[in-house]
């Protein structure tokens, strides 16, 4: 008598369930308690004085405005590199393919000793960038340049796969019927795309948010100008202040989280919208 197929699409559900509960216990839940467990120690005045001192709300605001510079950049170079990769062939392309996926594979502290030798005053960019005035190194710049090389593959690997899913024949009637290039693009491309255009740049925030070895060799670290909060925490670890340290990760922790948490509500509300508006 044969046994009745399986309800389940992986065989051993339960051992496997179980194996991803374990691991993301361990990697995230743990460190995470750890780090809440540490912060309940202190006293909510004790906390507050951490994460409001000038030096904390000086590296909140160069950290937080660069990730947003970081993202804006890389939503639109993204966006663009998403499309050539998906509707142009040409010699090449997958070198260039292979090369968005570059700042996942190079070691960031690499990333960073490059972007330094570049925009260097000798360096192929700074060469020219420094007799008009705009010096990268050691400035914020710097910083935007680095968190936006380290969180690019986010924006394209998020729409790529869209774009190439993304029905063409829908494109030419447009164009049949009359549909100008921006149309086309507003009306059919765009509601498609935007679900997953706003989970890469999501991404790609939180990631410039926690950045640190690329960061830390470009920005030059200087208290109120280029320090960023994941090395403001480093240097409290340094001191042995754990209490410190603990606190400043929650509040990164808890602005990614919270942009996570509104990306997705926005990105359900919009699939349900381009449902209704089909």
């Amino acid at each position: 008598m044969s046994r009745p197929a399986s309800k389940h699409l992986l065989p051993g559900f339960g051992l496997t369930m179980g194996i991803s509960l374990f691991y993301i216990t361990l990697i995230i839940l743990l460190p995470i308690a750890a780090m809440l467990l540490k912060l309940a120690g202190m006293g909510w005045p004790e906390f507050w004085r951490i994460v409001s001192s000038p030096r904390a709300v000086a590296a909140y605001r160069i950290t937080f405005t660069s990730a947003l510079c970081a993202t804006v950049l890389n939503g639109l170079i993204g966006l663009l590199l998403a499309f050539v990769l998906t509707r142009y062939r040409f010699p090449g392309r997958r070198v260039l393919d292979a090369l968005v996926d570059l700042p996942f594979a190079l070691p960031t502290a690499v990333a960073g000793l490059v972007l330094v030798t570049l925009f260097a005053q000798t360096g192929w960019y700074g060469q020219f960038l420094e007799p008009g005035g705009i010096k990268v190194n050691y400035t914020q710049l710097g910083i935007i340049a680095a968190m936006t090389f380290t969180s690019i593959p986010f924006v394209v690997r998020a729409v790529q796969p869209v774009l190439e899913e993304l029905d063409q024949s829908l494109e030419a009637a447009a164009h049949t019927l009359g549909a100008t290039p921006f149309q086309v693009f507003t009306r059919i491309i765009w509601p498609a795309i935007l679900p997953a255009f706003i989970g890469g740049c999501v991404l790609s925030f939180a990631r410039s948010l926690g950045e640190f070895g690329a960061v830390i060799f470009i920005a030059g670290n200087l208290p109120g100008v280029t320090e960023i909060v994941s090395l403001l925490i480093y240097i409290r670890l340094d001191e042995y202040n754990y209490e410190a340290a603990a606190a400043l990760a929650f509040v990164l922790l808890l602005v990614a989280f919270l942009t996570l948490l509104a990306t997705n509500a926005l990105a359900a509300w919009q699939t349900r919208y381009v449902e209704r508006s089909a």
